[in-house]
């Protein structure tokens, strides 16, 4: 069995700004004297698993962040073994956890040689809770790690020097903890968290790479403000005391940088102010400062509450938009980057200018060639740009069952159906059964349930939910997880002829705004696909550096078909 080296950490309690982000550069560097500078481009985190590993690795290379998305790692994890784990990748992975007897059991349970047959349902895992079963919590850390060793090595298991990160969505709270302890076996080198408030995850970071015990509180409808009692708890040496092997929890691991999403200087002020790590920024080592344009969940614009049944887009505003000299004005010289429309290569040029140190980039790297979004809707939506169909990005005010504002791509293409066609949208049997956005509420004996207005509507209902709360609310779960080639198959009695029928999981594409902007990159394969590799997005977004410094000789012209 081969077991992780861990590299213990050092000056955790050193009094300086940015202090993890410092310490992991200098590692990554040629020298102590010579620390690699922060990435000018970070690859956006974007689930589920369209950032997947292959994604980070090829960005990783190029000296950028790759970023993997964690939301749903247990169930990409599972059915990933279920699908036959093709080329082997998560089994390589999975030989240098070190606990072989909890990699044995995944594979017992999930793996299937040759991947199950495409009309049968994949095998599920237990919906997280306050209290997660012992299965739930191993796939998670295991997906997690799995992912992250995969976007650091070579195919050959070395590593490959380049910097990787994870995403998690503050709102999908339940597994937030395991997700970040499995990155971080896996040596993750960033945090990126925003959809939400992320004002505790520093001091979990700082307690995992401790392997000290650490809580999470969870917001629970119904119980009061100051009550914390209602939490997600882990502690390292009891997880690894319940897998036989107590004597991992004494290693202590590298804490990656922390960056939250931010769509204001007001929440990076509060941030620095109130997260609880240590040091003088509490923790935060730097900011991606995400406008609403982004693909995803979007921050409501100022002011805005949703209204049941409202189908207006968002109205965002002057007061909604951040300026890049001015953030840097309150950053206290942490470094940031700008996301949201700023996947132009005349972008990075301008952020830099600013005083900030570069972009996240989503959408242009989400149709790259080697993201995880299934083939056969890239291959659709690809075509459509090349043939020269504007493509429309709706801002859904009702499709997250987390109340934010979420992008859509209204989109129809060859053999592709998706949630954005009412037609689909209204034949869809309402179900949960992956449960990532279910709210917990308190029920009247006191105890903690979960509800989710995605959820079939009488369920909801019977759960103390208003009915006006499920219109328009869209399976984000089931509709991600089909996005990435992940779609759950189930019966259900179709209710016009009695009969069990099979119903597939449709997905629900979510891009930014600048969708179109991509087409420039599409060229044709020989065996008439489109594609472009996430090294040639690498090319373009650079050589935005060269504008006005040089004659540029890189021509990027839109595709002729």
């Amino acid at each position: 069995m081969r077991v992780l080296s861990f590299v213990a950490r050092s000056s955790l309690l050193a009094p300086q700004a940015s202090n993890h982000l410092t310490t992991m550069l200098h590692a990554a560097g040629t020298s102590e004297t010579e620390p690699r500078p922060p990435p000018k481009i970070i690859q956006g985190g974007m689930g589920v698993r369209i950032s997947s590993w292959q994604l980070a690795r090829e960005v990783s290379r190029r000296d950028g962040l790759g970023v993997v998305s964690g939301t749903a790692m247990d169930v990409v994890f599972v059915r990933t073994l279920q699908d036959g784990d093709k080329g082997g990748h998560f089994r390589r992975a999975l030989a240098t956890f070190p606990n072989q007897l909890m990699v044995e059991k995944a594979l017992d349970k999930y793996f299937i040689p040759g991947g199950k047959p495409a009309d049968k349902p994949y095998r599920s895992l237990p919906l997280w809770a306050l209290e997660p079963s012992r299965q739930t919590e191993e796939a998670t850390i295991l997906g997690n790690y799995c992912e992250v060793w995969l976007a650091k090595h070579n195919d050959d298991g070395t590593p490959t020097g380049g910097l990787v990160g994870i995403n998690l969505l503050t709102k999908v709270s339940l597994p937030t903890i395991h997700s970040l302890y499995g990155a971080m076996l896996a040596e993750v080198d960033y945090v990126i968290m925003g959809a939400g408030i992320p004002s505790k995850i520093p001091g979990i970071l700082d307690s995992l790479a401790e392997g000290n015990d650490c809580t999470l509180p969870i917001e629970v409808s119904g119980a009061t403000a100051d009550d914390e009692s209602h939490a997600v708890k882990f502690s390292p040496k009891s997880f690894w005391n319940g897998s036989g092997s107590p004597h991992f929890a004494e290693r202590q691991l590298n804490r990656p940088a922390f960056l939250p999403i931010v769509s204001s200087t007001t929440l990076a002020q509060s941030l620095l102010k109130r997260s609880n790590g240590r040091g003088p920024n509490r923790g935060i080592d730097g900011f991606v400062v995400e406008l609403h344009t982004a693909g995803g969940h979007n921050a409501p614009p100022r002011g805005w509450h949703f209204e049941a049944k409202d189908t207006d887009e968002p109205a965002y505003g002057e007061k909604d938009m951040v300026d890049v000299k001015s953030f840097a004005k309150v950053a206290k010289g942490l470094p940031f980057w700008f996301a949201g429309s700023y996947g132009k290569r005349e972008k990075l040029r301008e952020v830099l200018e600013g005083g900030g140190n570069g972009v996240q980039v989503g959408t242009l790297f989400a149709l790259a060639q080697e993201s995880g979004m299934d083939h056969a809707i890239k291959q659709s939506i690809l075509t459509e740009l090349v043939t020269n169909h504007k493509l429309h990005v709706y801002t859904d005010p009702a499709a997250s069952p987390t109340g934010f504002p979420f992008k859509v791509l209204e989109f129809e293409g060859n053999n592709v159906s998706t949630l954005s066609d009412p037609k689909v949208y209204d034949a869809r049997p309402r179900v949960c059964n992956l449960g990532y956005l279910r709210s917990p509420y308190l029920k009247p004996n006191g105890e903690v349930g979960y509800r989710c207005p995605a959820e079939p509507v009488n369920d909801y209902v019977s759960k103390g939910g208003d009915a006006d709360a499920t219109v328009g609310r869209k399976c984000l779960c089931n509709a991600l997880c089909a996005d990435a080639g992940f779609p759950q198959v189930r019966f259900f009695t179709n209710p016009e002829t009695g009969n069990k029928d099979i119903y597939v999981e449709p997905g629900l594409i979510t891009t930014g705004d600048d969708i179109n902007e991509s087409k420039h990159l599409v060229k044709k394969n020989e065996d008439g696909t489109w594609a472009y590799t996430a090294s040639e997005a690498m090319d373009y977004l650079l050589s935005g550096l060269e504008i006005n410094d040089k004659p540029n000789t890189k021509t990027f012209e839109p595709v002729r078909v």
